[in-house]
């Protein structure tokens, strides 16, 4: 069976994290974020993987190569952004049978995916309180019977999750949409006409996550952090007390007086210590730096960035060659406990989150004592000034402590 990923978008909304790296290929866990999808249709039964890649391409080629897991892998380029039935039209060449379509930036339970790969045709269905901002199933006797595009009066408590497995005939209906009102050839359009030719089973996801915001990406690191084993391959030194599920990889470094409480994940050459403490959901990317008397909790610190001296780092997204001077302070809890707001594209959302601390772009750099407030975001390269408090033009308006 083919298994097409859709892995072409920017990721606007994620930046200025992937101003260095796909969106797919962000990192949670111990793998980009599209793999773990690869590796639940591989699981699942993919005979062949084709890869829709678009926005820094040679990111998704690079790490899956031709073959990923025993599964030869394909790639096919979407060049324009016309939308998800137009980057799934892209892997027409490779579709001769019955097909799974599934996107490379969410998280889908492993179960699910099985049983999505065993009916044909089927869709993917989680359950949410508000269905309003989504695309909402209408269901009768386990069967998909239309589609309803975010309504102000749900037919159901059931969402698309972007997962389907559809018949063979769908691959030319992939290429005939029609332009939507925004301007795309929308996915949900093939499958309505799949639903009119033939009965649809719904499929239960039981956990899903899009991941298209910083602050999803700290809760799939939260998701996919919590489903660690302890494993201790790297140099942990001294006194260093490690506790609970806590993976240190080979050539990883803990030194004297450093407390990790897992969850928590050090990839290869990342150095912790001495005397810092790691708690929570947290993941160290290859070759970061955590030094003497940091703090760092619940957060993603992505490849080659440093954390060097008494700073505190809590609920953050850090990107990638990023540098936080010595005293670096990070604020992730409003006054007034309300969820923490910050701006995506040019307009202040809420993160839904009580704690939410900083977003800092790829090489970024703090100046020494700087505090950095809740829902801050540093742009790539960005600056700030020794002792400064750092709101950021895309920051929560109300003060953190």
């Amino acid at each position: 069976m083919e298994v097409v990923i859709l892995a072409a978008g920017q990721g606007t909304r994620m930046r200025p994290l992937t101003d260095a790296v796909a969106k797919p290929m962000l990192p949670v866990g111990d793998r980009p974020l599209c793999a773990h999808t690869a590796d639940a249709a591989v699981r699942a039964g993919a005979d062949e993987l084709v890869f829709v890649v678009g926005y820094r391409a040679e990111d998704v080629r690079e790490h899956f190569g031709d073959e990923y897991r025993g599964v030869p892998v394909q790639y096919v380029e979407q060049a324009e952004r016309l939308g998800t039935a137009h980057a799934a039209a892209q892997a027409r060449p490779h579709l001769d049978e019955d097909f799974v379509v599934l996107n490379g930036d969410d998280l889908y339970d492993a179960a699910a995916l099985n049983a999505l790969f065993d009916a044909c045709p089927a869709v993917g269905a989680y359950e949410v309180d508000d269905p309003r901002p989504y695309g909402v199933f209408s269901i009768a006797d386990d069967r998909v019977t239309d589609v309803v595009e975010k309504p102000a009066d749900p037919p159901s408590d059931r969402v698309n999750v972007g997962a389907y497995h559809f018949p063979a005939a769908a691959a030319e209906w992939l290429t005939e949409t029609e332009l939507s009102e925004r301007g795309e050839h929308e996915i949900t359009d093939v499958l309505a006409r799949v639903v009119d030719a033939f009965d649809v089973t719904v499929v239960p996801i039981e956990r899903w996550l899009g991941v298209g915001r910083p602050w999803e990406l700290l809760a799939a690191n939260e998701w996919k952090l919590g489903e660690l084993e302890r494993r201790i391959e790297g140099d942990v030194r001294g006194d260093a007390d490690l506790r609970g599920p806590v993976v240190v990889e080979a050539s990883a470094t803990v030194e004297p007086g450093v407390v990790i409480e897992g969850p928590a994940l050090l990839r290869e050459g990342a150095e912790v210590g001495p005397n810092a403490y790691v708690r929570g959901a947290t993941l160290l990317g290859p070759d970061t730096k955590v030094g003497h008397g940091v703090e760092v909790k619940n957060t993603v610190v992505m490849a080659g960035t440093n954390v060097p001296h008494v700073s505190y780092v809590g609920d953050s997204v850090l990107g990638p060659d990023a540098n936080l001077g010595a005293g670096t302070q990070v604020a992730n809890l409003r006054h007034d406990g309300g969820d923490v707001e910050t701006v995506v594209k040019g307009d202040r959302t809420t993160t839904g989150r009580r704690k939410f601390g900083t977003v800092v772009g790829p090489g970024a750099k703090t100046g020494i004592n700087t505090s950095l407030y809740p829902g801050s975001v540093l742009p790539t390269d960005g600056r700030t000034r020794p002792g400064e408090s750092y709101r950021g033009p895309e920051s929560s308006s109300s003060d953190g402590t």
